[in-house]
């Protein structure tokens, strides 16, 4: 028998330990591969995103569900040219290029401790050789989606 992996958790074939992808990563990668299918079929439009973006949303435990809606009207009002969708089955927002530009990931969906408001490498918020591209969320201060609204403008300027 090849020294290969039998799967992505189990043990190789000499016997090693194999700790691979955990199940919420998996799942993530699943609910991937299902958008990207979904978008090749019917090129999705701005409406048909939101829709699968709010679907999405409304699955969420509370208090991740509050923070999703709470953050989609910052997006949508700091930002209003990012098409919301789904990206690895979690709320994101897109720019014209398609490129995912911000997202939302609930705590609940790998049983982190917090939730987290991240940006990807189209995002504008270069700030000298080191800047922050996630950040930590356990609830939205009035103060917190303030801060959200001018990153989220910056990142598209």
């Amino acid at each position: 028998m090849p020294d290969t992996e039998k799967s992505a958790k189990g043990t190789t074939a000499k016997g090693k330990s194999y700790d691979g992808f955990s199940d919420e990563e998996r799942g993530a990668m699943k609910e991937r591969a299902k958008e990207l299918k979904a978008e090749a079929r019917a090129k999705k439009g701005k409406a048909d995103g939101e829709r699968d973006l709010l679907a999405k949303i409304a699955e969420m435990p509370e208090p991740d569900r509050s923070m999703a809606e709470r953050l989609h009207e910052i997006v949508k009002a700091s930002a209003p040219d990012l098409s919301p969708r789904t990206w690895y089955g979690m709320p994101a927002y897109a720019n014209q290029a398609g490129k995912v530009v911000c997202f939302f990931t609930p705590a609940s969906k790998f049983k982190d401790r917090y939730a987290t408001f991240g940006f990807n490498a189209d995002a504008n918020l270069d700030d000298g050789t080191m800047w922050p591209t996630a950040y930590a969320l356990t609830k939205l201060t009035k103060a917190d989606e303030a801060a959200i609204g001018k990153l989220v403008k910056k990142a598209v300027s």
